[in-house]
């Protein structure tokens, strides 16, 4: 039996465990012929495979990107995609396919899962946004990194009694902006969950100078938005799942909150760095459990699937149940989180 191995969407640290962990249970314990599909959806489209060995995984779990590639390819979005994609499985005898992704990348594998496609799914973005999971992995490891940006700022803001604005990922939800704000000891936190009210921005910057503390760090989700208006972009463009592409909230704030407090305010964009690098021990040890859950659903004959964590157990659940339902922040959290602005 040959099993297919493809990452889609942006990259996420703990994707190479997660290739380790279904190659190395594949070939040992149930004599699979494993093979990579290099650059998500793309690869299938053209037929772009490579071998998949002991030796290919060795040294990969504590690096990040992935080894096959990855792209935001929508073989929808393509001439003939899907029959394309239909004729190379068949060309290359390949049985069933473990797809590593976010939202987009599960909605594609869902729709050719109906279409007659092998194929079970695992969930991956630094958002932390997939229904069905406590946890994707790969958010683990950005929260650690926007968190340790932010102890970095903490010290310059209050030597220079500036007003610092660390904008992290975050398209529709806040994860990552609320956790890291919260360990980081930010002064406000912005989510795309609970749109802002720049006057109420101001007052907190405002309120710290009056009780002595001349300096803030604020925390913003790029998709994070104005009461009343709509999500800052850096371009018009659209990739080929519809999303334009954000940035420039914090920008946005810097400018305002400069202008109605006087005070110098510097801003910070981490972008892809929350990607970047090695995993933490969680998201490797997650990453490996889901790499194994799911090599298990295709020896077992269960498609259609998406591994998950609920509590501390990995289980899985219908692809059809999961895709296309956010998992937004909860506003408990948040609601807690307000205790500390200001």
């Amino acid at each position: 039996m040959k099993v297919g191995i493809l990452s889609g969407g942006g990259d996420a640290p703990g994707t190479n465990a997660v290739i380790r962990a279904v190659v190395r249970k594949g070939i040992l314990y149930y004599k699979y012929e494993m093979i990579g599909i290099k650059d998500g959806w793309r690869g299938l489209l053209d037929g772009d495979f490579m071998s998949l060995t002991l030796d290919t995984i060795r040294g990969i779990l504590f690096r990040g990107g992935s080894i096959l590639g990855t792209s935001r390819t929508n073989p929808f979005k393509r001439e003939d995609g899907p029959r394309k994609i239909f004729e190379n499985v068949e060309a290359h005898d390949v049985s069933a396919v473990v797809v590593i992704g976010g939202d987009d990348t599960q909605t594609v594998a869902q729709k050719l899962y109906e279409m007659g496609l092998l194929c079970v799914t695992v969930p991956k973005t630094i958002d932390n946004d997939l229904a069905g999971t406590d946890f994707t992995f790969g958010f683990n490891t950005a929260v650690s990194i926007a968190t340790e940006a932010l102890d970095r700022i903490h010290s310059t803001a209050e030597a220079h009694h500036r007003v610092m604005i660390v904008e992290v990922m975050g398209r529709y939800t806040g994860w990552i902006a609320l956790e890291s704000g919260i360990a980081g000891g930010a002064d406000v936190i912005l989510i795309p969950e609970q749109p802002f009210d720049m006057d109420e921005v101001c007052n907190y910057v405002k309120q710290r100078q009056v009780q002595g503390r001349n300096y803030s760090v604020l925390v913003v989700a790029e998709g994070a938005k104005p009461k009343g208006g709509g999500e800052i972009t850096y371009s018009d463009t659209v990739d080929e799942f519809g999303h334009a592409r954000l940035g420039g909230v914090g920008y946005y704030l810097g400018k305002e909150i400069e202008k109605c407090t006087g005070i110098e305010t510097r801003v910070v964009v981490l972008g892809h760095l929350q990607r970047g690098g090695s995993p933490t021990a969680f998201d490797r040890i997650l990453a490996t459990r889901y790499g194994i859950a799911a090599i298990d659903l295709v020896h077992e004959g269960r498609f259609g699937l998406m591994v998950a964590l609920r509590g501390n157990e990995i289980v899985s659940f219908p692809l059809r149940d999961v895709v296309g339902k956010r998992k937004a922040v909860d506003p408990k959290l948040y609601e807690m989180a307000t205790v500390f602005f200001g």
